[in-house]
């Protein structure tokens, strides 16, 4: 079964590049290893510190846990937040492309 994930949060304006630099690297990662049963992206906000993500994961076990440049994006990540992440399970309604 599928599962919908959308994470939001704000980062300190101090933090941003660093940020980026970790989601730089996540997607570098993904994009050399090419797991199956995922769909990600990360999304800045015109406010230039917020971020949203979201996942759509039909494996099993999110793909996610098994990229290194993922876990050390998750480390200390509430010290590089103002707000810290919020995470939503979500239902599809309706979707197309997904």
């Amino acid at each position: 079964m599928a599962r919908n994930v959308l994470v939001r949060y704000r980062v300190k304006p101090e933090r941003v590049a660093e940020h980026e630099a970790l989601i730089a690297r996540v997607f570098a990662e993904l994009a050399e290893k090419r797991p199956e049963g995922i769909r990600y992206g990360a999304f800045k906000r015109a406010d230039g510190v917020s971020f949203v993500h979201f996942a759509l994961v039909t494996a099993d076990a999110n793909p996610l846990d098994q990229i290194a440049a993922f876990k050390a994006f998750g480390e200390r990540i509430k010290e590089r937040c103002d707000e810290p992440p919020e995470v939503v399970d979500l239902a599809a309604v309706g979707t197309y492309g997904f």
